[in-house]
């Protein structure tokens, strides 16, 4: 029997069509829909289809083998690749396309189940459209100058709105079904010289308070009462309510050509960010609190990461070399090493987290899922009595008919095999 820790947490498998509408920039999803952002303004949206050949999909994905959130989405150039959870369905088919008014390119997408939002951010504006279906938002004017965008990640992971949540459900079993929070969101959007906050409800944006910063920044996350911020030279955090900053980390330790190096913040927990600094020789991964204090041990990769995702307890990282490597985040060690998939020529892959989760195809579990001849055991004494020490022991399904006291007792015997490569593995009281 296949030992369940032995397992690793992610294998590759395909996952959606080529994308030809334009370079993918961005991506994210939720339930059973995808949302891409292209480098010519082109926002897709992808919706999972049964009865579909999957052997017509041509990228790859990243999938838990057994019972993990769907977290990534491992995005190429003109394919789409990721790490998700299983469903009983076949392939994700383009659903509706647009085009961005300002025809430039999308930079991100930030879903928000939980008030059916999704904010993008294009050409250092931040709109924001409805989901699932992809609309602008009316009467609500886009804000201007923005260098990054810092949504609270405690809200983000919020259960969605009643709207979304029958969607989801319909597809699969894994997505929140209690009704969502109507509360508004906090976020934060930091331009050339201040951090302006705001509050995102289902029916407007409205600005709440500005605080003065330094230009520059370059990324930045939220949980809660901290801002972790990063320009390119340093992290810092910023105690949103009390204003106070406070410098943590260099995003380098040594000279570097402009630009080579750009600074990675992961929101851990509810006051807990991870932020990653370059040696020259390797990178090394400190957890950090929102008081900047240091916490837990420090992790290290030998090259500086092109995306860095959590799925609590792993990161998943892609490094330039298109390896992915998944650490524990409790032990710091590495668990699992994916080969680099064939990305093909040009383009430059990412890794991006999606928190709600979403469904993905597999083709894997049906492929080890097969039907086997076994043969019926039968006996024709009476009073037959079954062993059921054994019976857990071998992992055997067991099936009696009782019949009149005068006659025979049947028993009929049947096992259930999954193969897995070589192995096999028997699975008690499966039925088909």
């Amino acid at each position: 029997m296949v030992n369940s820790l032995e397992v690793p947490p992610y294998l590759l498998q395909p996952l959606i069509p080529r994308i030809i509408a334009g370079t993918v920039t961005c991506a994210q999803a939720f339930g059973s829909e995808i949302y891409v952002g292209c480098s010519n303004g082109e926002l897709l949206r992808y919706a999972l289809q049964p009865d579909a050949d999957p052997t017509k999909i041509l990228s790859f994905s990243c999938i838990p083998p057994l019972d993990y959130s769907l977290l990534f989405l491992l995005f190429h150039n003109s394919s789409l690749r990721h790490h998700a959870n299983i469903a009983q369905l076949d392939a994700y088919a383009l659903l509706s396309q647009q085009s961005h008014p300002s025809g430039k390119q999308i930079d991100e997408l930030i879903l928000v189940p939980c008030i059916a939002r999704v904010l993008i951010l294009c050409d250092r504006q931040l709109h924001i459209y409805t989901l699932p279906s992809l609309d602008l938002v009316p009467n609500t004017k886009p804000v201007r100058n923005v260098e990054a965008l810092a949504v609270d990640h405690n809200h983000l992971q919020r259960p969605a709105a009643t709207s979304l949540t029958t969607r989801a459900t319909s597809t699969s079993t894994n997505f929140p079904t209690e009704r969502g929070k109507i509360d508004a969101i906090d976020l934060c959007v930091i331009k050339r010289s201040t951090i302006a906050m705001y509050s995102l409800g289902e029916e407007k944006l409205s600005f709440t308070r500005e605080i003065p910063f330094r230009s520059g920044s370059l990324r930045a996350q939220r949980s809660g009462r901290h801002l972790c911020i990063a320009t390119a030279d340093i992290y810092s955090v910023i105690d949103l309510v009390t204003a106070q900053m406070f410098e943590l980390l260099p995003v380098t330790q040594v000279e570097v050509t402009a630009g080579t190096i750009k600074p990675h913040i992961v929101v851990i927990s509810p006051s807990e960010f991870l932020l990653l600094s370059w040696t020259g020789g390797s990178t090394l991964g400190l957890f950090v609190t929102g008081d900047g204090d240091p916490v837990r041990g420090t992790l290290e990769w030998p090259a500086y990461p092109v995306s860095v995702c959590l799925d609590y307890p792993y990161l998943t990282t892609l490094l330039p070399n298109g390896t992915i490597e998944v650490h524990s985040v409790e032990t710091q060690t590495i668990t699992q090493v994916i080969p680099a998939p064939d990305f093909g020529e040009g383009g430059k892959p990412g890794l991006v987290s999606c928190l709600a989760g979403y469904a993905a195809p597999s083709s894997e579990c049906r492929d080890k899922m097969r039907k086997v001849k076994v043969g019926l055991v039968r006996s024709g004494e009476v009073g037959l009595k079954m062993d059921d020490d054994k019976v857990h022991e071998s992992q055997n399904e067991e099936v009696e008919e009782e019949k009149d006291a005068d006659s025979v007792r049947t028993k009929k015997r049947t096992r259930i095999v999954f193969e897995d490569n070589d192995d096999s593995t028997e699975v008690p009281s499966v039925s088909i």
